[in-house]
């Protein structure tokens, strides 16, 4: 249903961004290398075991990718759509036993931990500032998780699945330091007594074309919740690079 919805509202946006005079619409893909900072999971929250995905069990850099479509009209304000799916698998030995859910995984045997948390998101932005050397916005990311935890060993298997809306402030901060070079600082970030989520990157840009746009620079993802069903709170670290390409009009 989540994915379906997106999709529809993809093409959609992607329509008419392409079609309506004074709008314009871009693609932009991101890839690149991401590793765990710290993964800590404690599953129930109020009496299950606390254990690490990154240290107690050991997480490998792994490659990502995301997706996102952008449509903007009157100069100023923009629509978004991203798919952001993010996996990682440890596995290890643990020299305690681990409480997870209603299973039991014994001291020193094998264990493999999968988590997933893919993202899609629908955001609106106002640019309060256009410059033709600063530009700065600011908006609100409607955010689903689709989120999964899960702990194997041998015949036992137990997971955790979550999927819910998480709403979010939305920024970007675009200093082009002439015609070509930029540097660029965006993201989505909120705190709340319920828990965290911050989602920002920071990277140098590059204007190839009139039409593509290439950056590099560094991403990290962050956040949890804690309360009495799960304790959860990781820290990723990205090494990124994109690629924008736009359609439509020239927007200034």
């Amino acid at each position: 249903m989540t994915k379906t919805f997106f999709s529809a509202t993809f093409v959609w946006l992607f329509c008419i961004g392409v079609n309506t005079a004074k709008a314009q619409a871009l693609i932009d893909f991101e890839t690149g290398a991401v590793s765990t900072g710290y993964n800590d999971v404690r599953i129930p929250g109020n009496n299950g075991t606390l254990f690490s995905l990154k240290n107690d069990l050991v997480s490998k850099t792994g490659l990502f990718y995301r997706i996102r479509l952008n449509y903007t009209v009157g100069s100023r304000h923009t629509f978004s759509l991203l798919y952001a799916p993010l996996e990682t698998r440890s596995k290890g030995r643990v020299p305690f036993d681990i409480i997870f859910q209603t299973v039991d995984f014994k001291a020193n045997t094998d264990v493999t931990g999968d988590y997933k948390f893919n993202s899609y998101r629908l955001t609106y932005r106002y640019d309060l500032v256009k410059r033709p050397r600063i530009e700065f916005g600011l908006g609100f990311t409607a955010k689903i998780r689709d989120a999964r935890i899960a702990l194997s060993s041998g015949d036992l298997t137990e997971e955790k699945v979550n999927v819910g809306f998480v709403p979010i402030i939305n920024f970007r901060l675009l200093w082009n330091i002439d015609d070509t070079f930029g540097l660029l600082f965006e993201g989505d970030a909120l705190a709340a007594p319920q828990g965290r989520a911050e989602d920002v990157q920071l990277a140098a840009t590059y204007t190839l074309t009139e039409r593509f746009t290439i950056r590099a620079g560094y991403r990290i993802l962050e956040g949890g919740a804690d309360n009495d069903a799960v304790y959860t709170f990781s820290l990723f670290h990205y090494a990124a690079v994109g690629l924008t390409y736009s359609f439509g009009n020239s927007i200034h």
